[in-house]
């Protein structure tokens, strides 16, 4: 097993040496910011001492039929990326994590994903990128699929190394770099109630619908739907933020407590709105980041059965407003879920491969800047010109200059061409 350095990420500027895949498969929490559970996670490595790069996470496809294809689109998505970033990767790295089924041991969940391992080392193969490592991590144990030598990769595989006695681990607590727990607990947070309140939530949604869907599908309707919705969510923003600080473990119970079951479905639904998706995109920086990420979160908590779709939505602005504020374990959890209940959905597919690929989101963030402040400028009233008109100089009129689209999706493709994030379907008009 080559040596790696890690000289980008998680832990900042500091350069770390893993050797072996011992310290390889412990690393990888650091690496992506949470314990991924029934993840493929493909890490690029650059140069000859094996720098870490754009890294990529879906999960493992339960059927097997579509390993094939998810194998090359994961394979050409990181490498096709990196490219476009003008660093072809010299190598990556496989991980394949998930824990046994139940009557299974680790060693025959790895025997199991097997085909899934050469499936993506030869679709990585394919495009002359050679796979240096996969590794099959399953109940605390690592199996190496390259290393055919059984005295340091026996069948039963190795152990893990007691969490936080690893040297990536020392770094990491020496940057005050923390891994927020496993991928389910992330996604916990943002997935749908499933207690008794979720028959209330979904009635509250299907009163809002009959009344809001005509006046969003009429033009005039729109307009207003939108603008009460953008004034509904500033208000429910303004009543997050002055309330009481409570502990993590009970600020979502919290935010849920304050956001009825009407006042959440209006939002939601008008949410189904593009432009007014855009417009509460610009509530990413400063004071109105926290109170809107918290929002998002527990608007997408209320998008119950038969309902789940609605959250591709406030989970894409989670995903967007963790991505702007530099939290982007927490974006590619939400914008991963946001693909999941919608894979069409044009804007999380953009922000996903984008937050993936290491980008500068204050591309958007200047974009998002420019249209509110066009809009606020079309809105103020013209000063009073007093002077005669013979006064004034004859000046050459000046050719007015387009704006052009400022949509989010607009300003991430304008980054890059090609394909998106994996996805089994088109996207969708309106997305």
């Amino acid at each position: 097993m080559n040596q790696h350095h890690e000289s980008s990420g998680p832990v900042g500027e500091q350069q770390i040496t893993l050797r072996g895949p011992a310290e390889l498969a412990d690393a990888l929490p650091y690496l992506m910011g949470f314990h991924p559970n029934d993840s493929v996670v493909m890490v690029a490595l650059h140069g000859g001492r094996g720098r870490f790069g754009g890294r990529l996470r879906l999960g493992i496809p339960q059927s097997p039929q579509e390993w094939a294809s998810v194998a090359e689109q994961l394979a050409e998505c990181l490498i096709k990326g990196s490219e476009r970033r003008g660093e072809r990767p010299d190598a990556i790295v496989i991980f394949l994590c998930q824990d046994p089924a139940r009557g299974e041991s680790g060693s025959q969940t790895m025997e199991r994903l097997r085909p899934l391992a050469q499936r993506l080392r030869t679709a990585c193969g394919a495009l002359d990128v050679p796979v240096l490592e996969a590794l099959c991590i399953s109940g605390r144990r690592y199996w190496s699929y390259c290393c055919p030598d059984s005295r340091c990769c026996p069948t039963e595989g190795n152990q893990m190394a007691l969490p936080g006695t690893s040297v990536m681990a020392a770094a990491a607590a020496y940057a005050g770099i923390q891994v927020r727990g496993t991928l389910r607990e992330m996604e916990a947070r943002l997935e749908p109630l499933n207690t008794g309140a979720a028959a209330d939530q979904q009635r509250a949604l299907d009163s809002a619908g009959a009344e809001l869907v005509p006046k969003i599908l009429d033009e005039a309707g729109r307009k207003d739907v939108a603008r009460e919705t953008l004034g509904l969510a500033r208000r429910l923003m303004k009543r997050i933020r002055e309330a009481p600080v409570a502990a993590p473990s009970a600020s979502d119970i919290n935010d849920d407590r304050l956001i009825s079951y009407d006042e959440a479905a209006a939002v939601i639904l008008g949410l189904q709105d593009r432009e007014t998706r855009d417009k509460a995109a610009e509530w990413m920086e400063g004071p109105e980041a926290d109170s809107a990420l918290r929002l998002w979160r527990a608007l997408s908590r209320r998008c119950v059965a038969p309902y789940e779709e609605h959250a591709a939505a406030p989970l894409t602005l989670a995903g967007w407003v963790s991505w702007s504020t530099g939290d982007e374990p927490g974006a590619r959890v939400a914008l991963g879920l946001a693909l999941r209940v919608d894979p069409g959905y044009t804007f999380a597919q953009l922000l996903h491969e984008a937050c993936n690929q290491g980008l500068d989101p204050e591309t958007l963030r200047r974009c998002l800047r420019g249209e509110r402040n066009a809009r606020v400028g079309r809105r103020r009233p013209r000063p009073d010109r007093t002077r005669p008109r013979s006064v004034r100089p004859t000046a050459t009129r000046r050719r007015k200059t387009s704006l052009g689209s400022a949509r989010p999706e607009a300003a991430i493709s304008r980054r890059r061409s090609g394909r998106v994030s994996p996805s089994r379907r088109g996207s969708r008009s309106g997305r």
